[in-house]
């Protein structure tokens, strides 16, 4: 299955001069724990960073810092891990396992933000996989009982 699939398209956004408490109160307004930092060439919104709630707290609140006076590029991931909406479910679980990254912009053909996956959207998509399993030996029971009327 593609990524594309299941990440969710409602992705909050900001700019790397957004201020640290802005970016907060829009993951208030949203509820949300995470906030895609983008730029826009051609009008395009490309992913470039990525800031957390507990970014703002280890890096800011936890300091005694001012969020009002620091902008979301100063605290942001830089080091971006995306997916493309077209990349294999399983390969992105893999990467996203490999560096130890809860949260993976999607991003389309052209760079742009498409969607962000998570781990609680995988978690779903799998426990659906996984029902979908447990339900095989039922379906065999009921046909082999068909079978043998």
């Amino acid at each position: 299955m593609r990524i594309g699939e299941i990440c969710t398209v409602q992705t909050i956004f900001c700019t790397r001069d957004e201020t640290v408490q802005g970016a907060a109160l829009l993951m208030r307004k949203n509820h949300v724990g995470d906030l895609v930092v983008i730029e826009q060439p051609d009008g395009e919104r490309v992913p470039v960073g990525i800031i957390t709630d507990r970014d703002i707290v280890v890096s800011v609140i936890a300091l005694g810092l001012d969020a009002s006076s620091l902008l979301v590029g100063d605290i942001m991931s830089g080091d971006l891990l995306t997916t493309s909406e077209d990349d294999d479910v399983y390969e992105t679980i893999e990467r996203m396992r490999f560096r130890g990254i809860r949260r993976v912009p999607v991003v389309n053909s052209a760079g742009g933000l498409a969607g962000i996956v998570s781990v609680d959207d995988l978690l779903e998509f799998l426990a659906e996989e996984m029902g979908e399993l447990s339900r095989i030996s039922t379906h065999q029971q009921a046909h082999e009982k068909r079978a043998r009327q």
